[in-house]
């Protein structure tokens, strides 16, 4: 039956519409119009502003299980229930560093998991790693990081297909025939956990490469006479740029820079390790992360993936970028499937997007998930 959501202010990610009703059927919008069609289900926003829901590409683990340790369906639907709660109608679950077994198991447990339950707002898998510069690691175990081979890139690009949505890699640890494997795959490659100079990001972007795994972390900074592979994503307009915005992950100075700088291609996305800061310690193998002044830091000291959620950062783009309401949320929605080539099925409301939503007051103080 069809559904039609009235009197509510419509952001849909290319600008703000007022009096408007817009028409749900399927799980699909299937119009925006001024009237209230015949025999349809009325939902009164009373005032309330509406947006697409979040699109998180890189989330490692809901409320209590984390992702790589369990790549189960239970972690699954823990990272999309506690997502929803969050604000988040679409994730891509980060599976980091790990065994080839363990790889292909999670490409197996995500593709079923798609097939079960196509509503619940898993759209592919974000694979980070293993192909990483190990001097870049980060928190990924270091027995995990390893050289490419072109057996198993063709193994990962052979089970992957219409799992894997974007795989973080090194580039500069490839050989031209190992990436081409990756380039003639139907991956978005992310360059990220990297060396790169930044005469080699730009050769790298120009091979196709379109997306980086969050900008400043783990990557070669911009110095003045080594512009690294900072300076090449903001001397090129053709990539997108992830930004884990939680004050600890990168001062909130740099990240103004960097909105100024990339604008429309800089987008949001949580690396959360855990969500609502429910779990305290975690450990598993050589992984290992505790949460300290609202960050996870493992014993190294190092950052293991952030506290926050999408709608949290969104609240801190509002507040630290000092930007509107509807430009954070676009940071969110729109741009993030602009980055991964979903722009006409999730992230903003369009004839054809998903019916999911998130209703919020003027200040994006207080929200609510809907998905219809």
């Amino acid at each position: 039956m069809k559904q039609a959501i009235i009197n509510g202010r419509i952001f849909t990610g290319e600008n703000i519409i007022d009096k408007s009703v817009l028409v749900v059927e399927d799980g699909k919008i299937v119009a925006i119009q001024n009237d209230i069609p015949v025999n349809t289900s009325v939902i009164d926003l009373n005032g309330k502003n509406i947006s697409a829901g979040c699109i998180d590409i890189q989330i490692n683990g809901g409320s209590s299980y984390y992702f790589t340790k369990s790549p189960t369906i239970d972690t699954l639907n823990d990272i999309c229930d506690s997502s929803l709660h969050f604000g988040t109608t679409h994730v891509l679950p980060c599976l980091i560093s790990s065994s080839l077994k363990t790889i292909l198991s999670a490409i197996e447990v995500v593709k079923d998991f798609m097939a079960q339950y196509p509503h619940k707002g898993v759209i592919g898998m974000h694979l980070e790693g293993p192909f990483l510069n190990p001097l870049k690691r980060g928190a990924h175990p270091a027995a995990d990081v390893r050289q490419p081979t072109i057996d198993e890139l063709k193994q990962i690009v052979e089970m992957g297909k219409d799992v894997i949505k974007v795989i973080t890699i090194a580039p500069e640890c490839f050989t031209e025939t190992q990436l081409n494997i990756l380039l003639q795959s139907d991956f978005i490659i992310s360059a990220g956990h990297s060396m790169m100079t930044y005469q080699q990001a730009q050769y790298y972007f120009s091979k196709g490469i379109s997306l980086v795994t969050h900008l400043y972390n783990a990557m070669t900074q911009m110095e003045h006479r080594n512009p690294g592979m900072v300076g090449a994503i903001f001397d090129n307009d053709h990539v997108f740029a992830p930004i884990i915005l939680d004050g600890g992950h990168c001062d909130y100075a740099v990240a103004r820079i960097a909105y100024k700088l990339k604008n429309e291609k800089l987008f949001l996305i949580s690396d959360a390790t855990f969500l609502g800061r429910s779990v305290n310690e975690f450990s598993w193998g050589e992984f290992d992360a505790q949460l300290v002044d609202g960050y996870y830091r493992n014993k190294e000291g190092n950052l293991a993936g952030a506290a926050i959620s999408m709608t949290e950062a969104v609240q801190n783009a509002i507040q630290h970028l000092k930007i509107s309401v509807e430009e954070a949320l676009k940071m969110a929605t729109v741009r993030v499937a602009k980055a991964i080539k979903m722009e006409h099925a999730i992230g903003s409301i369009q004839v054809g997007c998903s019916a999911s939503f998130i209703i919020f007051n003027n200040d994006f103080s207080q929200f609510e998930t809907m998905v219809l």
